[in-house]
């Protein structure tokens, strides 16, 4: 009696702590199911030990990378019985549901790399949270004017379809956020940099403290605009999960968002003597019915990238999709949403 009496008391001493003793064998199960997903862990002391494994490098190989919890909803996305696997061929991919941070599809989730335009993101994000009124304006300078690539009114660097902006031309910076996420336009990046953060560099500066904020650790901005430095591109890089990363966290600022969703615009000078068109380059935004909006990257180094963020057939859930390096950008950006709709339900 007394053998059983102490093996009670000491099952109730130990069994609050097993998920720390057991914290071995939760990695060597997810090294054994390769499928295995944040969402399906059954309360979050169980999530609380997968994010252990978080800066384990070989923690690639299974999705252990929870978001901060943006929200609690109630809502977990669970595979359906008829889950299937699906294969993106890209440099890297990353899919995540907005709500609970659970991880839907990963690739090469954290592979350090260029990511060109997605950048933008970002120069977005810190200047709706630093620039009070959106209707202030903004002189463009020469050294915003001076960047290669995609600029206002020239959607690639060997077409032109409208006016380019002029130095000393006033635009509102509402207008400037529509050019940059619109057309992708670096000239409007980098005078957005500008007019918030005083410098380019310190602009820049303000974008990597807002990274490590956000706890990012695969990201170090170089430009506003994503462009690469010369000489020290190897500087200037992030991954699909921080991208992803960074992208649910804009979705608190509709505007962004708005200005994502628009197919094209047309904005003129503060003295309404130049007039600019935008045309997105979001190429998914009419095929997509659920399609909450995107971005797109491009340098020769970064290859052919796209982010988008789309909803459910019921509209109560957002998922966001990053695919970086791939010339089949479009197609393979299609075949992820649906089957991440396919393969998944929310409970």
């Amino acid at each position: 009696m007394i053998s059983f009496m102490l093996n009670i008391i000491l099952a109730a001493i130990v069994f609050p702590f097993l998920p720390f003793f057991m914290y071995s064998q939760v990695i060597q199960d997810a090294k054994t199911n390769g499928n295995k997903v944040l969402g399906e862990a059954k309360n979050k002391s169980e999530i609380s030990s997968e994010i252990c494994a978080m800066d384990n490098p070989k923690s690639e190989n299974y999705n252990l990378f929870p978001l901060d919890y943006p929200s609690d909803k109630g809502f977990t996305p669970i595979r359906k019985p008829d889950y299937y696997d699906i294969k993106i061929w890209s440099g890297s991919s990353v899919a995540i549901d907005v709500d609970s941070g659970t991880i839907l599809e990963y690739f090469n989730g954290r592979k350090r790399t260029q990511i060109a335009s997605l950048t933008k993101i970002m120069t977005a994000i810190l200047v709706m949270e630093n620039v009070k009124n959106l209707e202030e304006k903004t002189t463009i300078t020469d050294e915003a004017l001076n960047v290669a690539g995609t600029v206002v009114g020239c959607p690639t660097s060997v077409f032109c379809n409208s006016a380019r902006m002029r130095a000393g031309e006033k635009i509102t910076v509402k207008n400037l956020l529509k050019a940059m996420l619109l057309n992708s336009a670096n000239d409007a990046a980098t005078a957005l940099a500008i007019h918030t953060g005083g410098t380019a560099t310190e602009f820049v500066s303000m974008m990597n403290n807002k990274a490590k904020d956000l706890g990012l650790k695969d990201t170090n901005f170089c430009t506003p605009s994503g462009l690469e430095i010369d000489g020290q591109e190897d500087r200037c890089y992030s991954s699909a999960y921080d991208i992803a990363r960074i992208a649910s966290y804009s979705l608190k600022y509709e505007l962004i968002w708005d200005i994502m969703r628009m197919e094209e615009y047309q904005f003129s000078s503060v003295d309404g003597k130049y007039t600019h068109e935008l045309k997105n380059t979001d190429l998914l935004l009419s095929q997509m019915p659920n399609c909450l909006g995107g971005k797109t990257g491009f340098t020769p180094m970064a290859g052919r990238s796209l982010l988008l963020a789309a909803a459910d057939p019921t509209k109560q859930h957002k998922i966001i999709a990053v695919i970086l390096n791939d010339d089949n950008r479009w197609q393979d950006m299609r075949e992820l949403v649906d089957w991440v709709f396919a393969n998944y339900e929310w409970r």
